[in-house]
């Protein structure tokens, strides 16, 4: 029942062409039961009345009124068809939009152990369902229900006790419906899961394909699709395998209701209790009787098939957002200082697995804080509490004196340009890669940024230079290309705040210059806070954070830290020793 109601609250906005749907039902349904009564009229004229003017006049009439039926028949077919779908794609399109916009406020906690393939099975193969149900399957159910009805009465004013005697096998149907409502879900949800992880495993196989091929996984990648493959044959089928069962079930207990009529309505002619005209109408009557109960198997199978993505897709809009804004959140009118303090800060990912303790940090605005320690100590966690990638477990986090939670989330993130190592670029074309740094930014300000980011040159020698498409994560580009592309898209967005991620590493010692470059540029005037492996690249700046076991190690600047012979100290000479060692 949730998921149904869930499935019909989102209909609401539909409510239109559904009423057209609806009314265009009821017609159709007029239209099936009057055809076999002018039968019934035509067997008694053509019987009862000798050859007469009259008798052919009405016949006239019945084949005139019947051509007017089936004409209008075929109009009705296409508006309950044409606004169903309206209001089926229309629900299918609203829902997609509404999951795609929840997912993109989930918490980062959510993702960390989810696929993408997954996600976008929810989004398309799961909401996909809904139009099957709105456009095909209630509607079947709606008109197979009022075919029921409205022919259950023409039998009882045909003959009461033979409609009683036909009605023999609807408890049997009834009681396997409910049989089949409780098997055939889990089995559909099932379906849906093993459909998700197919694209799951498609999805970062068709991603890493560069990967497979340098590592010659051709064959074991080939291996683990076929596997989900033959997974979601498994499941598919033995959801399918239901149906199988229930169908041929239904058939022969309908089938039964037409031998209690035969048996009995031919007795009652023979008899002389019934006349052969109503028995014709009473077979034709009960093929419409049972035609629905026959359908109505199909659509079962519809329906429960759409209310299992319906129950997958509730599932996840019921996940809680990421960070919400508190009612007294403001929202920052101009540019923020960039003051930023940890005040007793902790976090966890899950009570009991501590990454960071205790942290007290001050930042100054437009200075540069450089984040260094030994791998896993939290640096880039660290600087995820910032924009609210994560909230704190415990203690806050201040933006020129104010706790970051009161401020409105859109409003925080606008102060901070980040620079990843692993840098995301969009499919499209370069140009539209910077702009996403800034929308609607002018053709000006796109090459000022670039040429600042040291990327101007190289996209103005790519085949189609700023309209270059660059294919899905840039990998048209190197390492060093893709990097400065994010660093003008960082420029163009021109906030206070710099988050640099170990922006400079894995890259040759060329480019790295031109890099180092073009972030000097990018930090003048801003608070920056850098996390680099590459020691050389932090001597100047304004306060070195050492982390060591989810704690401050020690805080300095270069040569005070070099002066005290702590961890920071040991970090420098072994990577001193390193560089000695590849020079030699």
């Amino acid at each position: 029942m949730k998921s149904l109601n869930f499935v019909l609250k989102a209909s609401k906005k539909y409510v239109g062409p559904l009423i057209i749907t609806i009314f265009s039902m009821l017609f159709l349904v007029a239209v099936q039961l009057v055809v076999p009564w002018i039968i019934r009229t035509l067997i008694n004229t053509v019987t009862t009345d000798k050859l007469s003017l009259e008798s052919l006049n009405t016949i006239s009439r019945l084949a005139i009124f019947v051509l007017i039926l089936y004409v209008m028949r075929a109009g009705l077919q296409f508006f309950r068809s044409y606004m169903a779908h309206i209001a089926g794609w229309g629900v299918v399109a609203d829902l997609r939009k509404k999951v795609y916009d929840h997912l993109q406020r989930l918490n980062l906690r959510f993702y960390e152990d989810k696929q993408t393939g997954q996600m976008m099975s929810r989004v398309v193969n799961d909401t996909d369902l809904f139009e099957q149900l709105i456009s095909h399957a209630v509607p079947d159910v709606v008109v197979n229900v009022l075919t029921f009805v409205g022919v259950a009465i023409v039998l009882f004013s045909l003959n009461w006790k033979l409609t009683l005697f036909s009605m023999l096998p609807i408890p049997f149907v009834i009681f396997s419906l409910r049989i089949y409502a409780k098997k055939v879900r889990p089995a559909f949800v099932n379906r849906q899961k093993e459909l998700g992880e197919l694209n799951a495993v498609l999805n970062d196989s068709i991603s890493g394909i560069r990967e497979i091929k340098a590592f010659t996984q051709e064959k074991a990648s080939y291996l683990k699709v076929g596997e989900k493959v033959e997974l979601y044959r498994k499941s598919n089928l033995s959801a399918l395998r239901l149906m199988a069962t229930f169908s041929p079930f239904v058939e022969f207990t309908s089938s039964l209701g037409i031998l209690v009529v035969i048996y009995f309505g031919g007795r009652l002619v023979v008899q002389g209790g019934l006349p052969v005209a109503d028995l014709v109408a009473f077979f034709l009557y009960l093929d419409l009787f049972y035609q629905p109960v026959r359908n109505l198997s199909n659509a079962w199978e519809a329906v429960q098939n759409a209310l299992a993505g319906a129950d997958r897709v509730s599932d996840l809009l019921s996940e809680q957002p990421e960070p919400i804004n508190l009612e007294s959140a403001v929202t920052l009118q101009t540019k923020s200082s960039g003051n930023i303090t940890f005040m007793d800060v902790s976090f966890y990912y899950s009570p009991g697995d501590l990454v960071l303790e205790n942290i007290d940090l001050d930042i100054p605005a437009r200075s540069v804080t450089a984040l260094v320690g030994p791998t896993g100590v939290g640096k880039t966690t660290l600087v995820s509490l910032i924009p609210r990638f994560y909230d704190v477990s415990s203690g806050a986090i201040l933006l020129d004196g104010v706790d970051i939670r009161n401020i409105e989330l859109e409003s925080l993130r606008k102060q901070i340009s980040i620079v990843l190592q692993d840098v995301f670029l969009f499919y499209g074309s370069v140009r539209e890669n910077i702009l996403f740094g800034k929308p609607g930014a002018s053709e000006e300000e796109i090459i000022a940024a670039s040429q600042a980011a040291n990327a101007h040159e190289f996209i103005t020698q790519l085949s189609e230079g700023y309209d270059t498409l660059i294919g899905e994560r840039g990998v048209k580009l190197s390492g060093g290309q893709k990097q400065r592309i994010s660093i003008a898209r960082a420029l163009l967005r021109d906030a206070p705040i710099l988050i640099l991620d170990e922006a400079t590493s894995s890259v040759d010692t060329e480019t790295e210059i031109l890099i180092q470059e073009a972030l000097e540029r990018l930090m003048v005037g801003r608070t920056t806070i850098l996390i680099a492996h590459r020691l050389s690249t932090i001597f100047n700046a304004d306060q070195i954070v050492v982390l060591e076991g989810k704690q401050i190690a020690e805080i300095g600047k270069h040569q005070e830290l070099i002066a005290r012979g702590g961890l920071y100290n040991r970090l420098v000479n072994v990577q001193k020793r390193i560089q000695t060692e590849i020079q030699e």
